[in-house]
This record gives structure tokens, sequence and C-alpha cells, in this order.
């Protein structure tokens, strides 16, 4: 079954050797109690650092203005926790000292960042400690094959799009720090969206319109191949308006020079519009009288909504009565995008497609919890309405891109490929002081084609575009492991930080018949996490492991038999032992995944250092979570597979892939041939 490269191991007619069950322990991490000279240290460090943490943001401030062949012994999860000793909280020769950690003011989401500077005084153990982070745990963090700039701050993607052999991508980029601010369009291109190369900045803060920032934006390819940019800018007065931007170069296929329309803003908030919330436009579509329309995302008071302009030259826009959508309670909508999906046919639809089997996407970007939210339904272009499929899983309150970490969101159609894809923000979760320590937050997550599931009908699929998998080297495959409850099996692929993993598991049908009936409703995010246990379940993977199982983070199934015998899985990803640090965040991340008669339990999940992307059966529900080892780094980090169920066996089929960097590097002339 597999290439010369890959080993097979089977144990179809036998079970794994198994343990006694010992416990999954609960809860995050915590430190051993350091010794009293450590605390001293460490207490009066603070004291200073909290006076630094004042003086510095106040001066922030005020200078910035602005915001087979293997045999596999089955262990088992340990009881407690692994102690810290007083001299392994003492700073090592290479462990990045605070005299080089700039400190800023808090900022949340109002100034376009999620909350974190705070983090370093509310951090997981309670006492406000930092750990003690040293330049080899800090490189490591940084991705192999996802996209990210070479040093910085980055957020949003902008303006994807293909164009003359080449796929482009803009960014929302900070040139001057690893945290936000100072944000202008980072831009770089690839044949395959694998392998990038850095181009210079395409547009930077330099007009009154942008001064405070070159916000999100889209691009639009026009019939004639013309490319319109629009953007967010921030005025000087920090007032919210639309800018148009073109090639300087068409003929360029890099589009490395790009020209600002001369009489910019294009468009101001309407009346009634707060200058603040009047942000990010879409792709324009066209409509069936020929004019171009575009949609910016709002709100009013509480409710989200999606505004609506059609224009004739992008120069000039009529604003449409009513909105194309609105859902009160979910307040502020960022980076709305609206495009198309065929209920038929397997290939992507540009944006511009209505009509007989077609449905329509309406996702944003919830300001007030960040997270990418979709609906399904139906577009009527003449009354300019956007109508949900199901009103319960409406835009803000239902169906998620992502249950993780995903942000930001935007989609372009791939005309060479015909196909949609998706791409989204994955920001840091660890503190912001470690950020500027390491020089760099934030990575994009590998590119996702879009498509509506055709056997539900009613959910998106999303999977890694097929050029990761050009980047796949040796692979190990398991067939049929037996793995009884409270099983943890070690798969023996060597170090385990840059993988791609296929996974199928199957319940034993004994156990199912015996399972009893139960109102029990599961959430990932308020459970026990891999600790609870249940009669089917959790099972599935510990990724970034170390030998000694001190850091793991799960990625599992959780079944419960309902009260008519149907089971209702959820799929989840468990960060609560992922690290010994303890000033990053510990959640419980994951949703309910749709799973029809017959179909086996299926993951797929990208491993790239300091980020895991996880598709279940076939992309109906994604998770994407950023981890933060200390010990499973390096050679270091290894796979397993578990089963903390009470009574089900599972029989599980894994192939892992050892992943290739993709060399994401400066752009150079003669580089341009190079694929």
């Amino acid at each position: 079954m597999g290439s010369p490269n890959t080993r097979t191991s089977s144990s179809s007619d036998s079970e794994l050797p198994c343990s006694n069950y010992i416990p999954v322990p609960d809860g995050p991490h915590s430190p051993a109690e350091p010794a009293r000279r450590e605390v001293i240290v460490i207490f009066c460090g603070l004291l200073v650092l909290v006076s630094l943490v004042a003086f510095n943001g106040y001066s922030w401030a005020h200078s910035n203005g602005h915001d087979g062949d293997h045999h596999h012994a089955s262990s088992s999860l340990p009881t407690t926790l692994l102690t810290v000793t007083p001299n392994e909280l003492e700073l090592s020769p290479d462990t990045v000292p605070w005299s080089t950690w700039q400190t800023t003011l808090s900022r949340g989401v109002s100034a376009g960042v999620s909350e974190k500077s705070s983090w370093l005084f509310n951090s997981n153990n309670g006492n406000g400690e930092s750990y003690p982070w040293n330049n080899s745990m800090l490189s490591w963090q940084r991705t192999a094959y996802h996209f990210q700039p070479e040093k910085n701050w980055m957020n949003d993607p902008n303006g994807p799009m293909y164009y003359k052999g080449w796929y482009h991508f803009f960014y929302q980029y900070n040139p001057n720090g690893a945290v936000w601010g100072d944000i202008v369009w980072g831009h770089a291109v690839s044949r395959d969206m694998i392998h990038w190369f850095h181009l210079p900045l395409a547009m930077v803060a330099d007009q009154w319109y942008d001064k405070n920032g070159v916000w999100t934006g889209s691009a639009t390819i026009l019939p004639d191949g013309q490319v319109i940019m629009l953007y967010t800018g921030s005025t000087n007065e920090s007032m919210q308006v639309q800018n148009l931007a073109y090639p300087a170069d068409p003929s360029d296929p890099l589009l490395v020079d790009w020209i600002k329309y001369p009489a910019n803003p294009v468009l101001f908030p309407p009346p009634g519009i707060d200058a603040k919330d009047f942000r990010d436009p879409t792709t324009a579509w066209i409509t069936s009288e020929g004019k171009w329309r575009i949609s910016i995302g709002s709100k009013l008071n509480k409710t989200g909504i999606a505004l609506v302009y059609d224009t004739n030259d992008f120069k000039t826009f009529e604003r449409v009565e009513g909105v194309l959508h609105a859902v009160p309670g979910t307040g502020m909508w960022e980076c709305v995008d609206f495009f198309p999906v065929s209920s038929k046919g397997e290939n992507g639809l540009d944006t511009s497609i209505n009509g007989e089997n077609v449905k329509h996407v309406v996702k944003v970007s919830l300001d007030d919890d960040r997270h990418d939210y979709y609906a399904l339904g139906t577009y009527d272009e003449k009354n300019v309405k956007f109508t949900p499929d199901d009103f319960k899983n409406d835009v803000g309150i239902g169906l998620r891109y992502d249950y993780g970490i995903f942000y930001a969101s935007k989609t372009f159609y791939d005309q060479s490929k015909g196909r949609r894809v998706l791409w989204g923000w994955i920001g840091e979760s660890d503190s912001e002081y470690a950020d500027v320590a390491k020089g760099w937050a934030s990575v994009q997550g590998i590119p996702r084609t879009v498509a509506l599931d055709k056997k539900t009908g009613s959910n998106l699929i999303q999977w890694p575009v097929a050029e990761v998998e050009s980047l796949r080297l040796r692979s190990d495959e398991f067939q049929n492991l037996k793995v009884k409850p409270g099983s943890v099996v070690p798969l023996e692929i060597g170090t385990a930080a840059q993988l791609d993993i296929v996974a199928e598991f199957e319940i034993d049908k004994k156990a199912l018949e015996k399972t009893g009936q139960s109102n029990k409703e599961y959430k990932c995010s308020t459970s026990g996490g891999s600790t609870e246990r249940g009669t089917i379940g959790p099972f599935g993977l510990l990724v970034l492991a170390d030998d000694d199982l001190s850091e793991y983070t799960p990625t599992y199934f959780y079944v419960v038999k309902g009260s008519h015998g149907q089971l209702k899985t959820s799929f989840c990803s468990d960060q609560s032992r992922s690290s010994l640090a303890t000033d990053v965040s510990k959640k419980i991340f994951g949703s309910f995944v749709p799973v029809l008669k017959d179909e086996k339990l299926s993951v797929r999940i990208l491993v790239d250092h300091s980020i895991v992307e996880s598709f279940a059966q076939g992309g109906r529900t994604c998770v994407t979570s950023r981890v933060y080892p200390t010990k499973a780094i390096y050679g270091a980090a290894r796979l397993f597979l578990f089963n903390n169920a009470t009574e089900a066996t599972v029989t599980a089929s894994v192939k892992v892939w050892q992943m290739n960097s993709a060399f994401i590097r400066p752009f150079h002339p003669d580089q341009s041939n190079s694929f």
C-alpha cells in the first residue's frame, strides 16, 4: 500500500498490550514551588517589571500616537505533574533577558488585535510568573511550511489572487515590530501557494486617508484583466474610509508597484454609521445590470450588518438601500466575504456566478469574539438580500470555518484551477513579551479549498490545497491497530515536529451496542478535555508530545449515544497539557462534526512546529491550535495514539509523512522560473 519509503505495521489479528489504566491528569500544568530565594528574586523582578510596563507603555503610546515491523509498547499517561526544580527555573545562558522584552500599552479588539499584553500578569498559574523562555525554545516555534514574514507582526490576509502565472498574497504587516501597529501591506508571490517569495511592501501609510493604517482589502480581476484593489484606510483622524489602488505596471506579473487613486477616498462612512465601524470591502461581483457590487462590514448598535454599494468604475459608488444581511446581537462585522458555491459540481465558482444549482455563503469575522462564522443560503439579486437556509445557523450564531484560532479569513477564486481558496490568519496564544523576544508574531494557515458538502448539503468542506503534498517526504504506515481503553501507543516515526497525518478510527461494534443512551451534551470547550472519560471516547492522537508525556496535545473524537440511539460525535483539540510554560493560553477547542451512516471517523492533521491544523471527516469540522512546548521540541517531539474511553476499543489505521520545509525567502529576479 505504501511507496518504497513507507514502513508498514499491522496488528489486525491481535490487540496491542495495555497496562492498567492510569487517569490523565486534570487541568493544565503548574510549576513546582521554587525555593525561597527564587521566589524573592522573581517577586522583586516583577515589581521592577510593573514599573517598566507603566513607564514604557506610557512612552510607547505618546511616541506612536495610535493604538508492521514496529513493536508498540503501550504506556499510560502520568498521574502526577512533572516537577520543575529551582535550577530549571534559573535563566540559562541563552535565556532571553528581560531587558530585551519591550512593553506596550494593553490593546484590545478596538485597536485591531486580541488582548495579549496583560497576559504576563494573568497567566495560567495564577501568580503572574513568566516562563523563562530561551532562544532555543523560541527558535523552534517558527514554522517550516506555513507562510509568515521574515520577522515582525502579521495579521489579516489581503487581496489574494492568481495573476499571470503567480499567486499573490498581501497581508497586514507591521514593519517596525512584533506587535500590532504601523500597519502596511506586505506582499509575497508563489507558483504553488506553498513556496513563497517575499517582495517589497506593496502599500505603505503615506497619505492622510491611510496615515493610521493601510487596513484590510480585496482584489477584483475584471474581464479585461485589470486588477482593482479596494482597501480600508484609517485616516489621520482615525476615520475608516475606502480607497482604490491598482498596479503601476499591469504587464509585470509580480505586480511590485502600486498606485493609489489620486482622488481617494472613494467611500466615507454613511450617515448613521460610526466613523470607526466601516471597513474591509469585499471582492466585487457583477450584477445582471452590468454594475459591480461590493459589501462592507459595519454595525448598528449591537446588530452586525453588511452594507452594499454599486459602481461602474470603482471610483464613484452608489449606496444600495437596506443591507445584504443583518443579525442582531452579533456586533461589528469585520472582513465580510460573499461568494457562491456549486450544489452540483465539484469546482469552485467565480464570485459573480448566480442562478440554478448555486448557493451563496456569507462569512463574517466577529470583532466581539474573534471568530469567523458563515451561513449558507440564497442570494436575491433584485432585492439585494441574503436569506440563510437555516436561521438557527445564521451568520455569527452558528457554523464557523474553524473552531480554534482562525480569523479575518479571505477567499478568492483561483481561475487557473477552477477552485475557491481560503486564507486565514492564525494568531499567537503566547504572551506578547515572548513575541517581542522571538521577533515575530502570527502565521497564515495552509490555504484551503472550500466547497459545499454535497453529502450533507448543510455545511462547507475545507481541505488543504493539494500542493502541500509536494512537501511530503518519508512515510510510515500503521494498519488496524487495536487500541484498548486506557491505552497510549507510541508510533515509532522518529521526530514529529513537521508532519502530515491521515488517520481512520473504527469503534468496536459490541461496545457500541452495549453503550446506554444518554441525554448528555458534550461540549469540547467546557469539558475536561482528554481527561474526561466516557464510554466511547475520547480517542485520537497525541501530537507534539515528549517521551515522558510531560507535554502533549490531544486531537480526538468523543462520541455520545443519544436518547434515540443516534451517535453524536465531537471533534476536539486540547491544549491544557501542551506546554509546561505558564504564560501561554491552554484552551480546549472543538465542536460537533457530522458523521454519516457507515462512515469511519477520519482526521487529517498538519503539524508544523507551533501550529497544528486538524480536519475531521474530510474537512466538515476544522480546528487550528497554537502550541508552545518546552520539551517536546526538535528531536524530542513524538507522536502517540491514545484511547481514554472506559469501554470501547478502537481500531486505528494511520499514515504519517515527514514534511519538508517550504524554504520561504526573499525574491530575486533569477528565480522567476524556479518552479
